[in-house]
């Protein structure tokens, strides 16, 4: 429940930075530098409050948890670019697509994510 919650957090920084950043860059940089902040959040959050346990060092955590999310982001930019480029415009939705793609893409990476932070980035031993 807790990693629902701290996931949910990160998903909102991402999904508000992404606003943030399109104003001044295009999506696709937009999406890129929303996921790193997202990505931030979420680091902080699990390791605080959900991974509390880690066997592994702060640094170790880190470079582990960067990795896992690197498939996180492929994943999520992938589906974004698809959505916002193709699916979207295809079905004639123009309003809100930006939100669209960019929510659809968050939740994408979800379950790998937590798979991935559980087993390697803050594995137990």
């Amino acid at each position: 429940m807790i990693f629902l919650l701290t996931g949910g957090i990160s998903a909102l920084a991402n999904f508000l930075s992404r606003i943030l950043y399109n104003a001044v860059v295009t999506f696709p940089v937009a999406i890129a530098l929303a996921y790193i902040t997202g990505m931030v959040v979420a680091f902080i959050l699990a390791k605080i409050y959900v991974f509390t346990e880690s066997s592994h060092s702060l640094a170790k955590s880190a470079i582990l948890f960067t990795a896992v999310n690197l498939l996180g982001f492929i994943q999520a930019w992938i589906v974004s670019m698809v959505l916002e480029y193709h699916i979207l415009p295809a079905i004639g939705i123009h309003q809100f697509d930006k939100s669209i793609a960019t929510l659809v893409g968050i939740s994408v990476p979800a379950f790998t994510s937590f798979i991935g932070y559980k087993y390697i980035s803050f594995k137990k031993i």
